[in-house]
């Protein structure tokens, strides 16, 4: 079974990794040559491409299924919906006949929900903000290439916020005890990057996946609490925390407030978290 990813970053790669690990043939597309020469010592046999560049898609390799995790470089300058969307319509397009399975990557921001309700995958996806519908918007592009593909299977991914060595939510802002915008009694969904890793993995493995699968933790945890352990870790101040400035972007995440629940990824996948929560993982990721 040969696998191309398309996004090696920071759960690109690792998907990767675990790939080359079993010893199956797997390709990483980056933009980059530096990138391509990070992936190759992970043993992820590099392209160099950009989904907003069709031309550089015309050579693919036969791969049997693609993992799709493209993330959001806001210093390229592209618009959101140029690279998630039009880039991964361009990469569907490119795709050989050979491929019969793409995982997408998307998110659980397409949500809107904010009473703290739980959320499942049969709950509505009514996105409140412009990032959680242009992700609705990529996922109905895929789902589009399954419908025109016989025999092929699309399974979407909708991850809550990756975690880990390198990606913590505002280390900085803890570290220096500085006012943290938002309500510290609504709710944060983590997965431990490792945890996102070997999901996306059982995904591509599943001999009948399902269609969709929320992508969380056991246990969504108040803001409050995960910012007080990680200022413990850090040996920072207790955090504080501020009202957000009306219509900017933390007074937009500010208003999600809701719980993932995880139940289908265990039932379907098999997968059980091995940082089941932050008290497991933090620390890890934080490098304590």
């Amino acid at each position: 079974m040969s696998t191309l990813i398309i996004g090696c970053g920071y759960l690109g790669e690792r998907v990767g990794a675990l790939i080359h690990e079993r010893g199956e043939p797997v390709w990483g597309l980056v933009r980059s040559a530096p990138r391509a020469e990070t992936i190759a010592k992970l043993g992820i046999e590099p392209l160099v491409g950009d989904v907003l560049k069709p031309e550089t898609l015309l050579t693919l390799p036969s791969a049997d299924r693609v993992f799709y995790a493209v993330g959001y470089d806001r210093a390229a300058g592209d618009p959101l919906a140029q690279v998630a969307v039009e880039g991964l319509r361009n990469l569907v397009r490119a795709l050989p006949e050979s491929t019969s399975r793409l995982v997408l990557a998307s998110t659980t921001g397409v949500y809107g929900q904010s009473n703290g309700e739980w959320i499942d995958e049969q709950s509505p996806a009514e996105p409140s903000g412009e990032s959680g519908r242009v992700y609705l918007a990529a996922e109905r592009v895929a789902r589009d290439w399954g419908e025109q593909r016989p025999g092929s299977r699309v399974v979407v991914l909708r991850y809550a916020g990756l975690y880990g060595p390198g990606r913590v939510v505002r280390r900085g802002l803890i570290e220096r005890g500085e006012p943290i915008p938002g309500d510290p009694d609504k709710f944060l969904n983590l997965i431990a990057i490792e945890d996102a890793a070997t999901t996306a993995l059982a995904a591509l493995d599943a001999r009948h996946p399902e269609p969709l699968y929320l992508v969380a933790d056991d246990r969504p945890v108040g803001r409050r609490e995960y910012y007080s352990l990680a200022a413990a870790i850090l040996h920072a101040p207790e955090p504080r925390f501020v009202i957000p400035a009306a219509d900017s972007p933390e007074a937009a995440r500010d208003a999600s407030n809701k719980r993932i629940r995880n139940s289908l990824i265990k039932r379907s996948l098999g997968v059980n978290p091995r940082f089941p929560d932050i008290t497991t993982g933090l620390a890890r990721a934080l490098g304590a």
